[in-house]
């Protein structure tokens, strides 16, 4: 187990719980009372820490590396995923992935950012920053879906959309801003959940829908904690101050409408357990599908752009 800095606490209880198993094997001493009493220590500094969670601490947990990502999600989700490559243009962007799955029984389309699992694949994944062709093969993807009426379900964990001199030469911005000019037009209802990192641009490229949710320990705002102290205070010092001022937790989100729902996590993060995660996003995924099907389809349209539109805070002088 990988914790956080944060969960020190928890850490020494699990090295002190391991040592006393340890010690119970050698001496052949019954140690289950007090094994159990460790366990309930655990389980009660696990649930004080969390209950007290600060922003960036809920930051860390989106960026855990065990946290699962869009393919563990889709994976545990539905079956026969068939994954779809190409913007039939540039190449295949590996840090974005989509495809058609069954869904109990209905094929739904998957879309999303992937990070990678280890070193290797973090680099072949670019760290789930997609280039212009990522977000273009996306909208081939959802335009296929709408072609065949299957809904679409997009999920978004990205640290931002990638700044390199070749992603801007090929139309970053262009690519970004055709994604949403055409999902709010699409005639299939349209879910989009951020499950870690919902990183300016880069989020917003496959975050245009009907419904759009959070998991309990992502973040989604114009840029990370860390940029923003930089530009700021130019140091990466206060990014702590940057998460808790940007107001970037699903909490805040919600408050300010610009989601429509918090999909809570099991205690300690999704990757604490990813198939209870899995189930519970299922779950709200398909009551949402459910609910957006009786809506006729220009009447879903009408109320995307209307959802869209009415964001924001502004004062008349």
């Amino acid at each position: 187990m990988q914790f956080l800095d944060f969960e020190k606490p928890i850490a020494d209880l699990y090295d002190q719980l391991e040592k006393l198993k340890e010690n119970g094997e050698k001496s052949g001493v019954d140690v289950s009372a007090t094994v159990s009493e460790y366990e309930q220590k655990i389980a009660d500094t696990r649930q004080n820490i969390y209950d007290h969670l600060t922003a960036f601490q809920r930051v860390q947990l989106s960026r855990h590396p065990d946290r699962p990502y869009t393919l563990a999600y889709i994976e545990k989700m539905s079956t026969n995923f068939t994954e779809l490559h190409g913007d039939r243009n540039v190449k295949d962007d590996k840090a974005m992935v989509g495809g058609f799955a069954d869904l109990d029984g209905e094929t739904v389309m998957f879309i999303g950012q992937q990070k990678g699992v280890n070193t290797k694949m973090r680099q072949l994944r670019n760290f789930g920053m997609a280039n212009p062709e990522g977000y273009r093969k996306a909208l081939r993807l959802m335009k296929l879906a709408e072609r065949f009426n299957k809904p679409i379900v997009t999920l978004i964990d990205t640290p931002g959309a990638y700044p390199g001199l070749e992603a801007e030469e090929r139309g970053q911005a262009e690519a970004i801003a055709r994604n949403l000019f055409e999902m709010v037009k699409l005639r299939v209802p349209v879910i989009c959940i951020v499950i870690g990192e919902g990183a300016s641009g880069g989020a917003l490229g496959i975050g245009i829908g009907d419904r759009v949710f959070m998991l309990e320990n992502s973040w989604y705002t114009v840029i990370s904690p860390e940029n923003c102290s930089t530009i700021l205070w130019r140091s990466w010092n206060f990014k702590e101050k940057a998460a808790e001022e940007l107001k970037l937790t699903s909490d805040y989100m919600s408050q300010f409408g610009l989601v429509d729902g918090i999909v809570r996590e099991p205690l300690g993060g999704a990757h604490v357990n990813p198939d209870e995660m899995a189930h519970l996003l299922k779950v709200r995924i398909k009551e949402t599908l459910a609910e957006l099907k009786k809506i006729d389809p220009d009447t879903r349209i009408e109320q995307r752009i209307d959802k869209f539109s009415r964001m924001g805070f502004y004062e008349e002088k």
